[in-house]
């Protein structure tokens, strides 16, 4: 039987995709206590990053939200496989982090980021309400548009 926070991406329609390989040295997530930590995760969708490019230039609003959100499904992916394939485990989303690739002056930053942030929501309800930085860059690896990080508490 599937638990409460799979059937609740079932309702939303929503498949996570297997949780990918870091590109470089570093681990996927690390887990100290009831604190999980996930890695930055770019918008891989079928193993291939499915937005790059820069907010302001060639990536709209629109698409850089689609890019934040399957950031954010790839961190659910990591966070799964951590909390050994039971998503219920995650007592809560305590913070996100994302950064997003674009050119000087670009000011909707907060916007774009919520693509992460309302699928958070979405997903976890009371418990998906976190803190969050978004930070401007000029570039992330494979050109991602967007890159998104967090910090859960497991049960």
């Amino acid at each position: 039987m599937a638990g409460r926070i799979e059937a609740r991406l079932g309702e939303l329609g929503i498949t996570l995709p297997a949780a990918g390989t870091p590109l470089a040295n570093y681990v996927p997530y690390t887990i100290a206590g009831s604190l999980l930590v996930i890695s930055g995760q770019v918008p891989l969708k079928d193993g291939a990053i499915a937005v790059t490019g820069k907010l302001g230039d060639t990536v709209s609003i629109e698409e850089g939200q689609e890019s934040c959100r399957l950031c954010f499904l790839n961190v659910l992916a990591q966070a799964r496989e951590a909390a050994g394939g039971d998503l219920d485990r995650v007592k809560r989303v305590l913070r996100l982090g994302g950064f997003i690739a674009c050119i000087p002056g670009f000011t909707q930053l907060a916007l774009v980021m919520n693509g992460a942030s309302d699928l958070c929501v979405a997903v976890f309800g009371e418990a998906g309400r976190h803190a969050r930085t978004t930070i401007g860059v000029p570039v992330l690896p494979g050109n991602a548009a967007t890159e998104v990080e967090a910090m859960l508490e497991l049960a």
